[in-house]
Order: C-alpha cells, then structure tokens, then sequence
C-alpha cells in the first residue's frame, strides 16, 4: 500500500519545539524533492518547506525561515520537519508531500 503518513504532531507552549516526523511506505523518497505544507482552519494550504530529491538544497516560507529545518533519510524513507520557536499563528494541520502523495496530516497546535 502506497502511503506517507505523519507524526509528532502536538500541543506546544509558544516558544517551544516540535519535530514533526513523515514515513513512506510502497514507495521509496529518492527521486523527487519532498515537501511539508500546513493548513489552518478558515485558510488555505501553504507551502512551509521543501527539500531536493539529495538534500542538498532547502526553501521556506519567509514566516519559518530560521525557525523550521527540513530534512530528509533516503534510506529510511523518512523526511523530518524540526520546528522551533513556535508561534501561534503556527497552530495548524501540517502534511507531507511527495509527487501527488499527501499523508494524512498531524495537528500542531500553539498555546499557552
């Protein structure tokens, strides 16, 4: 069964860190680049970080840049979002992606 599911996902103080974790399953991760996107309620769904097919080359939305780190294990077929200094305008469902795979999405929610 072809599948990427998510986990990590959680409820965090503002400040705080999260890793958000997306294993493949049917499928392997090494020829395309992988993404993580997130969706809150009443918004739509945006790109927060994408990694090259080698990890070699990483982009991010402007509002987690030097917070967020994507990272990617071939081998495991694994990709990882480490969130850090969270926000609440962070709460959100996040999801990977990979070609037209989505994974179930994981909740992550901000607040104190």
């Amino acid at each position: 069964q072809v599948q990427l599911v998510e986990s990590g996902g959680g409820l965090v103080q503002p400040g705080g860190s999260l890793r958000l974790s997306c294993v493949a399953s049917g499928f392997t991760l090494d020829y395309y680049a992988i993404g993580w996107y997130r969706q809150a309620p009443g918004k739509q769904r945006e790109l927060v970080a994408v990694i090259t097919p080698g990890g070699g080359s990483t982009n991010y939305a402007d509002s987690v840049k030097g917070r967020f780190t994507i990272s990617r294990n071939n081998a495991e077929k694994t990709m990882y979002l480490q969130m850090n200094s969270l926000k609440p305008e962070d709460t959100a469902v996040y999801y990977c992606k990979y070609q037209n795979y989505w994974g179930q999405g994981t909740q992550v929610t901000v607040s104190s």
